[in-house]
């Protein structure tokens, strides 16, 4: 027994090691180039946007690409994760804003290094989850977009937070009490936030891209630290595009509309859990990009030359000192990328500061565009 326990933790060593030996390196060249884009962005931030917001918006599309093309590579090419894209071929010909993609996201979000940075620089909207401070923000945030440059996506999670089963048991309860529906894979939308997005931006907003995400049933769920380790997934991803025009006029009847958005979304993954596909939709096959290869390769290069060459220059190696200064540098890497990781983690979310039963899920989106 005793030898069976010394073994397990050697185990747990060698599998500690092994994930710092993976996760350390990307992390470093993630932080280090995160920041160098940060800058960048405070740059043209200060320099450019007091005379032209919208030069200063186009180039920090590009800018802020350079960063969220690291994270589609980790998707893409070091964790290999599929995804599965069903769709028409309409809505897809539509798709892809990846540097001026926006969201609606939860106020401690823009404090995470070089993320919520990079966030906050390319006009996220943060909300606190209460809505008597919140609705001036949204309307006032909504509006600043209308005169946005480029194509753009604004991401809206309806359901208000992360899927739990805590989460969705609330959710059934509530449902239950109140003569709705009861949800059997989603949680209850928040419509609110909804309704006053669809009211602010429908004269220039032309769709509503509704997503649906699924795990196959002989797949793992992929998390953040799966990601960072390489271990790969399979995620279904139906994507329905709704115009704008042809929704509602009043605010009733959006809510009404969100909700039964919602129903239907309740069964499709119903369909899914049975056929393990979605049905009635077409299936793509969207390969992985090469521009989020060549980024990181290029980041990769250029974090290497100027290491090599800083060492050269400090000789922060071949003393006591300087070796200390590398180790203290790498320990705040992995607590940063802890911090990330942590911070991913949907157990983990706090649940809204309305009815518990509202809150839900990440894994189900409105996309506005």
């Amino acid at each position: 027994s005793h030898t069976h326990t010394h073994t397990q933790t050697q185990r747990v060593r060698v599998m500690a090691i092994a994930a710092a030996a993976v996760i350390v390196p990307i992390g470093v060249l993630f932080f280090v180039s995160g920041l160098i884009v940060n800058l960048i962005q405070a740059i043209i931030f200060v320099t450019v946007r007091p005379f032209s917001k919208s030069l200063f918006r186009r180039i920090n599309r590009q800018v802020a690409e350079l960063l969220w093309l690291e994270l589609v590579w980790i998707v893409d090419w070091w964790a290999g994760v599929k995804v599965n894209l069903y769709s028409d071929p309409e809505t897809l010909n539509m798709m892809g804003c990846l540097g001026s993609t926006l969201a609606v996201m939860k106020k401690s979000s823009k404090f995470l290094p070089v993320i919520g940075w990079s966030m906050w620089f390319s006009e996220y909207l943060f909300l606190e989850r209460s809505w008597a401070k919140d609705e001036t923000t949204l309307k006032s945030g909504l509006r600043r977009l209308r005169d946005y440059p480029q194509p753009f996506w604004l991401a809206l999670f309806v359901e208000g937070t992360r899927f739990t089963k805590a989460k969705l048991l609330a959710a059934q309860e509530y449902a239950s009490s109140a003569g709705l529906p009861v949800p059997r894979n989603v949680l209850i939308p928040r419509t609110k936030g909804f309704v006053t997005s669809v009211s602010e931006m429908r004269s220039f907003a032309p769709a509503i891209y509704d997503m649906t995400v699924a795990i196959p049933k002989d797949s793992t769920p992929p998390t953040m630290l799966r990601l960072f380790k390489g271990q790969s997934s399979v995620v279904h991803v139906k994507v329905k595009r709704h115009l704008m025009k042809d929704l509602p006029e009043t605010d009733e009847g959006v809510a009404q509309w969100c909700k039964d958005i919602f129903v239907a979304k309740d069964d499709l993954l119903d369909k899914h859990k049975e056929l393990n596909a979605f049905p009635d939709s077409e299936l793509y096959d969207i390969g992985r990009p090469l521009k989020s290869l060549v980024v990181v390769v290029s980041w990769a290069c250029l974090l290497v030359l100027g290491i090599y060459k800083f060492l050269q220059w400090s000789n922060l190696l071949s003393s006591w000192k300087g070796l200390t200064i590398t180790a203290i540098v790498l320990g705040i890497v992995t607590i940063l990328m802890q911090i990330l990781i942590q911070f991913s983690q949907s157990e983990r979310s706090t649940p809204a500061k309305v009815a518990p039963t509202t809150s839900s899920n990440g894994s189900v989106q409105e996309k506005l565009h």
